[in-house]
């Protein structure tokens, strides 16, 4: 077959995307795959076309495609060999061991329309040499994120399928760039933050845990410069979704930089059939002229405006009593009453029971997979308890690891072949543990249908109101049918989910995965909560909700008190402390609050209540965070839309570097209206040196007034904060 000659760099008609402050400049050639112009700031008019003109001169780098650059001016949005781009291919396939490199024969682009604007662009590509079509989808989401979504499908009617290694999604950014930030951690500290030169070259990070992983990249962010929370302009990737992840960048001397991701693949895993397709995760795009708090509220924007999201407003977020720091295994159902009594005393809403209520679950090593109660711990069952639990007026939550299976488990004795593993890592190195767990293979129907069934069970019989989802165990290896797996289980993993709650109705999961280790946009597009670290020391919390929020919006993160000192770190820490840094979250306890003085229920009282008259504005405004010289501060604040009302956490996480403090600038607030600042300390007494500022006796008593103008541009002196102490502060306007 002739394939047809086509002028395609930067040619063709322009293709304009605006929402919420981005724009999005598409050049479309015929029968050629759109390139991006422009990405960014909206510029205003831009449906015109001599400023789209303008637009083409100004960037350019060469007058005519004639003079025969050695490159693609543009690389298009799936970048290939063909158009001589010599970076990572967007896409990469073969086909009985000869190499597929498409190209486009037919290209057609059609566009949709919200509220007068363009929002969203689908792209239908042929390659009739190849046999491959594609179907591309850009979107601008309520709050201008861009999420791409690419499907690949073989259209050769017969012969070997077409074997796809890797379909990533990428967007350029300017030249500009030079610093690139991206994240590591581990268990229980999880999203640590490095930022660094950007790259040369094309190059990759991945992460092949099986599941976001506590190391994972988490984002990519590119900025001018470290990024900064309240200023600079930002471009930023995330992919949304559970299973093993790959983010690439491609700096190249000859085009823009391309920041990107998409599913990690394993060997020989997408093999399409005739007529069969492979559908990638969501890719999400960020730009923020105003720093990493403009490019967080895009996702917030965007997954509060999805219809799965509970509303905050219609359902405040319940203040949960876990009970795993509590008792751990050691249950007891008398114990666990006078514990549900004591939480309903200070004024808990939901009651989670945690690990160790099921079948031979005495330690981590037994019962995982058989999802009924052990009746030797439970002789009453868990009616009882979780009808106390109702009768007390709080919710009743339950553990789950509905993923996992023991081998000393009757699931797994019965069922040896639903385990999703190479079979000869069954049973594994003995000096290798994994917590003595392996995988359930979910994409298995009747290993599905076994843990569906018997968690549908139990919801039903005692009307579990919330399911704490955990996923402790990497997932190596894992061979599904003799190929590789982990694609289908994770989409079974949602599936899971979604028919849960759409068979109770009034149903809440939340993902935990050992603490944060599944924490991405795919997860939350389903779960209704997440669990940001099993650390509940709020000196690492601090830092570690402060980058989950990057993407989650805090009415999402459970954050929880804890005892002192933290099973964790052992590091102890001051009551006040750990309940201001909890108000960062959805708060809760994780403590046997049974051993707790008069003193400290008192507190714990008073920290509730505080929780709850906050929590319509801490789970619906806009998330800010104060930029700091000395490192040993953290302010976090949430203001509501109208800028009326706002609280802010001012933290200290070590020794303060000067004698005298910095000042705290306050954004969100309207410059021309008179506020009230008070100093919330129902969370208990705070510790500072021997200076305090004089604004802080009139905010102690019935409140401090001042301008918005002078908060945002002047700021409130600080005290001297001892380590590892905080202020709540609340500014209503009057």
């Amino acid at each position: 077959m002739t394939v047809k000659e086509t002028t395609m760099f930067d040619q063709g008609t322009h293709l304009t995307l605006r929402r919420d402050g981005v724009c999005v400049v598409l050049k479309t050639p015929a029968d050629g795959m759109p390139e991006v112009e422009y990405w960014g700031r909206d510029f205003g008019a831009a449906g015109d076309e001599n400023t789209l003109g303008q637009l083409d001169a100004m960037t350019l780098k060469v007058a005519t495609p004639k003079e025969k650059p050695d490159a693609a001016l543009r690389p298009s949005l799936l970048p290939q060999g063909a158009e001589a781009f010599a970076g990572r291919p967007g896409l990469e396939a073969h086909r009985g061991g000869a190499p597929v490199f498409v190209r486009w024969t037919k290209v057609d682009v059609a566009a949709s329309d919200e509220g007068g604007e363009t929002t969203s662009v689908t792209i239908n590509a042929q390659d009739d040499v190849n046999d491959v079509a594609l179907e591309l989808t850009l979107a601008l989401q309520p709050g201008g994120l861009i999420t791409t979504v690419h499907k690949v499908t073989n259209t050769r009617a017969n012969g070997d399928p077409l074997t796809v290694n890797w379909l990533e999604s990428t967007l350029p950014m300017p030249k500009l760039v030079d610093t690139l930030t991206q994240f590591t951690g581990r268990w229980p500290l999880e999203k640590q933050p490095h930022s660094a030169a950007l790259p040369v070259g094309s190059v990759t990070r991945e992460c092949r845990h099986g599941k976001t992983g506590h190391e994972s990249p988490w984002m990519f962010i590119a900025s001018k410069g470290e990024p900064q929370w309240g200023e600079g302009e930002i471009w930023a990737c995330h992919l949304a979704w559970s299973g093993n992840q790959t983010y690439r960048l491609d700096n190249l001397p000859s085009h823009e930089p391309l920041i990107g991701a998409g599913e990690l693949l394993g060997p020989g895993e997408i093999q399409l059939n005739a007529g069969s397709s492979y559908i990638t995760p969501q890719v999400c795009f960020s730009y923020s002229p105003a720093g990493l708090d403009g490019m967080a509220a895009r996702f917030h924007d965007w997954l509060r405006s999805l219809p799965a999201h509970v509303n905050p407003a219609a359902k405040p977020r319940p203040f949960t009593l876990n009970t795993w720091e509590a008792v751990y295994f050691d249950h007891n159902e008398a114990t666990l009453k006078k514990l549900a009594d004591r939480a309903a005393e200070v004024g808990v809403e939901r009651f989670v029971l945690d690990d160790g209520w099921f079948h031979l679950r005495r330690d981590d090593t037994k019962g995982l997979g058989d999802w009924v109660v052990d009746g030797e711990v439970w002789p009453n069952g868990l009616d009882s308890l979780a009808k106390h639990v109702h009768d007390l007026g709080m919710e009743f939550g339950l553990w789950f690891e509905p993923e996992m299976v023991n081998l000393d488990s009757d699931c797994a004795r019965e069922h040896p072949d639903w385990i999703l593993a190479a079979p000869e890592a069954v049973p594994y190195r003995e000096d290798v543990s994994y917590r003595t767990q392996y995988v359930l293979d979910l994409a298995n129907p009747n290993a599905y249908a076994h843990v569906h069934d018997q968690m549908a069970a139990l919801v039903g019989q005692l009307g579990i109101d919330y399911i704490k989802w955990d996923h402790n165990r990497d997932v190596t290896e894992p061979v599904h049918d003799g190929r590789y797996g982990l694609h289908e289980q994770t989409l079974a993993c949602y599936r899971l989910f979604d028919e849960l709650k759409a068979e109770f109705p009034s149903l809440e999961i939340e993902s935990c995965s050992s603490g944060g280790a599944r924490t991405d946009a795919g997860i939350l597009q389903h779960a209704d909560r997440i669990w940001a670290s099993d650390s509940n020391d709020p000196r690492d919390r601090v830092d570690i909700q402060r980058y989950t929020e990057l993407v989650v919006p805090p009415e999402m993160i459970g954050a929880h008190v804890g005892p002192s000192p933290a099973h964790s770190t052992w590091r102890a820490t001051d009551v006040s402390y750990r309940a201001a840094i909890s108000l960062e979250g959805c708060s809760g306890f994780e403590w046997n609050i049974l051993e707790c003085c008069d003193e400290e229920l008192h507190s714990l009282k008073a920290f509730v209540a505080l929780y709850k008259e906050l929590r319509g504005l801490l789970h619906t405004g806009r998330v800010l965070h104060a930029d700091f010289i000395d490192p040993a501060w953290r302010a976090r604040g949430v203001a509501s839309h109208d800028g009326a009302h706002a609280v802010w956490v001012v933290a200290t996480v070590t020794n303060l570097r000067d004698k005298l403090p910095e000042r705290l600038r306050v954004r969100g607030l309207d410059a021309s209206r008179t506020y009230r600042v008070r100093l919330r300390d129902e969370v208990g007494e705070v510790r500072w040196g021997w200076e305090t500022p004089q604004w802080i006796g009139a905010a102690r008593d019935g409140g401090f007034e001042v301008s918005g103008l002078l908060l945002e541009n002047v700021g409130l002196q600080l005290p001297p904060l001892w380590p590892m102490q905080a202020v709540v502060l609340e500014f209503e306007a009057v």
